[in-house]
């Protein structure tokens, strides 16, 4: 036998295999959200339960659910689960070829027609989440609803999915099935050695800076309807009474990473904060050869008198520049003597 055909079929045995590894924890996992929100609604039926419980269940359940299983378990996930249940409370109606990531993109859709038309599509079609997704974000069941010239609508659709990204890479980065599977590192599993190393020494600084910072978090999840977003590190500080965001970017500092705090501050303050608390600060760090770029974030109606308080407490930006550069340095020299050395140490 020729060994480029013993390749080949090497290929399509481990691919299959990898697909139905894929296909049963998909079943699965559909199946627990199904019956975790069946219960959550069942126990919230209950009367002197939910009047007992009320608001604060899913935080309360979140709190056992995440220190025995992890943060797939977490109030934000918890919450699809119960509206997935009430979008779906027959059984039989959920479709095992669908993930639960087509579940939860499935949700932000509230017509229901137009939701089972989605189910019924994206299981005929055979549409990744990604193309569901899209569909959805595009409108495509009102446009082809509306449309005189469904042909060019569906010829339209067909094209953007074709245009999508297909990479077996799309399976082992996919957060929501790691964190149910209970497998660490779900956050930036691709976060350059760079950053990860930067961060440690940052984490360290601003600890040892012994202004009231309290450490919370890192690459802690915040969530919309449909996407979930990492915040590099998250610090508590008591003197402020306030959440403190970090945000380190390797490169040039852009509009994009500007946008993308001041949407995660708003997040923030909306899904995290109490009521004591003070306006959620963001701070973007920018390491680069040449510069070191800090910029701070406060969206509230009193942000100037915030601002005159928080630059008491919090590090200044001379104080987080020279530590970057300092760092940045130490990590490049240690990077520069280990290639030099033939990277045979420690």
């Amino acid at each position: 036998m020729n060994i480029d055909v013993l390749l080949a079929q090497l290929r399509t045995l481990i691919a299959d295999a990898r697909k139905e590894a894929k296909r049963t924890v998909d079943v699965i996992q559909v199946r627990t959200c199904w019956e975790i929100g069946r219960h959550i609604v069942e126990f919230e039926q209950g009367g002197q339960a939910r009047a007992a419980y009320g608001k604060k269940l899913l935080s309360r359940l979140a709190e056992s659910l995440t220190g025995e299983f992890g943060r797939g378990f977490d109030a934000t996930n918890l919450r699809h689960m119960r509206r997935f249940y009430l979008a779906f409370p027959i059984c039989d109606t959920v479709r095992r070829e669908l993930s639960w990531s087509h579940y939860r993109a499935l949700l932000r859709v509230d017509n229901p027609e137009a939701r089972l038309w989605y189910v019924n599509e994206a299981t005929a079609q055979n549409w990744s989440f990604r193309a569901l997704d899209r569909q959805i974000g595009t409108l495509y069941y009102e446009r082809l609803l509306l449309s005189n010239d469904k042909a060019s609508v569906e010829a339209e659709a067909e094209a953007n999915i074709a245009a999508l990204p297909r990479s077996p890479r799309e399976f082992v980065r996919d957060p929501v099935m790691l964190e149910f599977l209970g497998l660490p590192g779900t956050g930036k599993l691709l976060e350059s050695k760079l950053e990860q190393a930067l961060m440690d020494k940052l984490q360290a600084f601003l600890l040892e800076l012994g202004k009231g910072f309290a450490f919370v978090a890192r690459q802690q999840r915040i969530s919309t309807e449909s996407q979930d977003f990492y915040v590099d590190l998250v610090f508590y500080n008591y003197l402020l009474k306030c959440f403190v965001l970090i945000d380190l970017k390797s490169g040039k500092l852009t509009h994009q990473d500007i946008g993308q705090m001041d949407m995660y501050v708003r997040m923030y303050d909306d899904l995290k904060r109490g009521e004591s608390d003070n306006p959620t600060v963001g701070i973007i760090l920018c390491s680069q050869k040449d510069e070191s770029v800090v910029r701070y974030s406060v969206l509230n109606g009193s942000e100037q008198l915030f601002a005159s308080r928080y630059s008491l407490v919090l590090p200044s930006e001379e104080e987080l520049r020279r530590e970057l550069d300092r760092e940045r340095t130490m990590l490049l020299e240690q990077a520069e003597a280990y290639q030099a050395d033939g990277g045979d140490h420690e």
